[in-house]
């Protein structure tokens, strides 16, 4: 870009959207500011760079720019509904449902507000006041996707399974690429005990695009059967990035212990937290294990796919460096790199743990250990692929696969690591120690 031509503010507001629809991040928000700089109270400058500062988890940056708005235009119900999710961002959702509320009173016919604010009823558990907002928002934008979508999920959730298939099968209509509707619409035929229904959805879709492998890969889940050897790197990172914004507060709700048991296990067989070992989080996430880790680390690196969830592990300022990249392949590349390797319920996406606990034994350096969670296949033993699209593994099979990795067994015990639709979810928790060659 040119620095030297001048533009007026209308053409650097104009050049910044279309950078920031293209991805340039850096650039468009350059020209923002250059805008601000230039007129402080342009509704426009001040609407897309608190959207970017939002995309970019930047929440505080956000909601001065939208409060701004709300100050120069307090009519707005599009800037209450943005700060609404601002708010929910920061944490705040009774902060966000009176955004919500406020944008509704503004304009009664304002459909992502009452969307919403049925997102922050649901979340509470208010599930008929959830739905009554969600089927405003439906008969307001009866073609969005997204929204049938969630009043099928609230139907799902309230028992009306009927109601939920109907909802879904037009969210798909609606928004053919959608995987959450899919997956939804199978799901509430596996509930109806619609076995056959279900695998259809995936066999419809995989004719629309044929050879896709997160299709393929639900589409075994939903059979229980041909499991490949692991979920495919891309429903990996839809999964992951698609839940980004909820996740912590999605984990809250299931009582998810996983890194507060692994950081008593570490706690119980590492010495006292002198910050003086090599740490990798693998499968990090936002981040939720690194103030459990950081006290023993002299450097603790993070390596996930999900791009959405490595910028909220950053926002934390524990890790000296956060990666991208499949955790296998990452680990595998580095050669006794690390002291101490953890991974809280993120082998449940491998099927075949043998590749994963060959390429930790490489990299751990003599002494170190490899500390996971898993969930648990109970009298099945061996490898299974459950619908939900994780796999649960047989304590025996663990064993038999760390030790023919080279590594010898510390602990496994039985855990229940979170709770799933009201269910303890069985578990191990394990770890192992490389030792040293004869």
């Amino acid at each position: 870009m040119n620095n030297n031509v001048t533009l007026s503010v209308e053409e650097a507001l104009h050049l910044a959207m279309q950078l920031h629809r293209s991805g340039s991040l850096a650039e468009a928000e350059m020209l923002y500011c250059r805008g601000l700089k230039a007129a402080p109270d342009n509704l426009n400058a001040l609407h897309f760079h608190g959207v970017l500062c939002y995309q970019q988890k930047r929440f505080t940056e956000a909601l001065e720019r939208i409060k701004r708005i709300v100050e120069l235009d307090p009519l707005n119900a599009d800037a209450f509904n943005n700060l609404g999710n601002v708010q929910e961002g920061l944490g705040d959702p009774a902060a966000a449902e009176e955004c919500y509320r406020h944008a509704i009173t503004l304009r009664p016919e304002h459909g992502p507000s009452h969307n919403n604010l049925g997102v922050i009823l649901m979340a509470r558990g208010e599930v008929p006041e959830a739905l009554v907002a969600y089927r405003h928002a439906v008969e307001l934008h009866p073609e969005s996707g997204e929204f049938l979508c969630n009043l099928g999920n609230g139907l799902r959730r309230s028992g009306d399974i009927d109601g939920a298939i109907d909802a879904y099968r037009k969210a798909v209509v609606a928004k053919p690429g959608y995987v959450t509707a899919r997956q939804g619409l199978a799901r509430a035929f596996m509930v109806a005990g619609r076995q056959e229904e279900a695998v259809a959805v995936f066999d419809e879709w995989l004719c629309e695009d044929p050879g896709n492998p997160v299709i393929s890969y639900l589409r075994s889940a939903c059979r229980g059967a041909d499991a490949p050897s692991r979920a495919p790197d891309a429903y990996v990172q839809e999964v992951f990035d698609d839940m980004a914004d909820r996740f912590e507060s999605h984990l809250a709700k299931l009582d998810y212990r996983a890194p507060a048991l692994l950081g008593e296990a570490l706690a119980n067989m590492l010495s006292s937290p002198t910050g003086t070992l090599d740490i990798l989080d693998a499968g990090c996430g936002t981040g939720l294990c690194a103030p459990l880790l950081k006290p023993y680390a002299k450097c603790l690196i993070g390596v996930d796919l999900s791009a959405r969830m490595l910028v909220l592990a950053e926002a934390r300022k524990e890790y000296d460096e956060l990666i991208q990249a499949e955790l296998a392949a990452f680990v595998g590349s580095r050669d006794e790199a690390f002291d101490c390797i953890v991974s809280a319920d993120t082998l449940c996406y491998f099927g075949e743990l043998a590749p994963v606990f060959r390429s930790a034994a490489k990299a751990l350096r003599t002494g170190g250990l490899l500390a996971f969670t898993l969930e648990d296949a109970g009298k099945e033993d061996g490898v299974h692929l459950n619908q939900h699209g994780r796999y649960s593994h047989g304590r025996s099979y663990v064993e038999d696969a760390l030790s023919a990795a080279g590594l010898q067994l510390r602990l496994i015990s039985p855990v229940v690591s979170r709770q799933e639709a009201g269910q303890p979810v069985a578990g191990h928790l394990v770890v192992a120690v490389k030792q040293g060659t004869a």
